[in-house]
């Protein structure tokens, strides 16, 4: 059971709640939605609100559900979800259903779909999107690295309106 809590309670170091832990970006409704595992992104404060920002790969379904809705969800799970974040993270919604093979439960109460197993919920508006640009990287190399086959993340940043965590 989650409920909603003032963002200033909220106490989380998000290096390790990102990179370590993961977590679930999920948008849609309640006719149709998808969710992806995702270990890069980051929290802070930016055009004197506090956002959430998101990193997508062209080539993931979830990004056509996070383009067409104002509202995502970041979702985020104790150590006993990590095998189903591992499936979400390897498998596509448009090949599989997500939900059934991993045993979460969605819950569509909040302006964006999020999953009831999760300790930390939060729930953001969408304020930005652009595509990564190859001509950004100061540090060349990442480029590379990272894009060998240039598909250059979307990034957004998203307005947190939500707190949700576990009873």
């Amino acid at each position: 059971m989650l409920k909603e809590v003032n963002l200033s309670e909220l106490n989380v170091n998000p290096f390790h709640l990102i990179g370590k832990d993961w977590m679930l970006i999920s948008a849609g409704d309640e006719q149709k939605y998808n969710m992806m595992t995702a270990s890069w992104g980051g929290l802070g404060v930016m055009w004197g609100k506090n956002v959430a920002t998101t990193v997508i790969r062209p080539q993931r379904y979830t990004l056509e559900f996070v383009d067409s809705k104002d509202f995502y969800a970041l979702n985020f799970f104790g150590p006993e979800h990590k095998k189903a974040l591992g499936y979400c993270g390897a498998n596509s919604g448009r090949d599989v259903d997500k939900t059934k093979e991993t045993g979460l439960t969605p819950v569509f109460d909040a302006n964006a779909p999020y999953f009831a197993e999760a300790k930390l919920v939060l729930i953001c508006r969408k304020l930005f999107k652009q595509q990564l640009d190859p001509n950004g990287f100061v540090e060349k190399d990442l480029d590379e690295h990272w894009y060998p086959e240039k598909d250059y993340h979307h990034a957004f940043v998203g307005e947190v309106v939500q707190v949700l965590v576990e009873a």
